[in-house]
């Protein structure tokens, strides 16, 4: 898989979930499983489990994870995180291999779509002929 593409899809799936990665264990894991699912946490888990140590080596990458964490729909924050996983995969091709098979698997689970915020949409897969709305009063004529 492209490396550009993985860390773009990597981003949006962690992004949500990193408060909970960042400090695992007792109510955030807790509340991360009931938001998420089981299989969705875990394959977080086990994505974060190979990426951590090479984020914790380099202060420019814990630092773009530590403002994803607290700012998780920022898009300045994620392109930071997007460009310090970039570089860390491009690194080490070996570990870009082994998170690129457990993404790979994460998403063969089919978890679908993960929606995050009021009136979110989430899709997983296509949508043809369909109108989607969200909000409060809104009418389809």
């Amino acid at each position: 898989m492209d490396v550009t593409i993985l860390v773009k899809e990597l981003t949006e799936f962690l992004a949500p979930i990193l408060p909970a990665l960042v400090m695992i264990g007792g109510k955030a894991a807790e509340g991360a499983s009931n938001k998420l699912g089981t299989e969705a946490l875990e394959s977080a888990k086990a994505l974060w489990g190979k990426l951590r140590p090479k984020v914790e080596a380099k202060p420019a990458a814990q630092e773009a994870v530590r403002d994803v964490a607290e700012t998780p729909k920022n898009e300045d924050a994620k392109a930071a995180m997007r460009l310090q996983l970039k570089k860390i995969l491009v690194e080490d091709e070996s570990l870009a291999d082994e998170v690129s098979q457990i993404w790979e698997l994460a998403k063969a689970r089919n978890f679908g779509a993960i929606s995050n915020g009021d009136r979110s949409v989430a899709i997983d897969g296509s949508v043809s002929g369909s109108v989607i709305v969200t909000g409060d009063n809104n009418q389809v004529r």
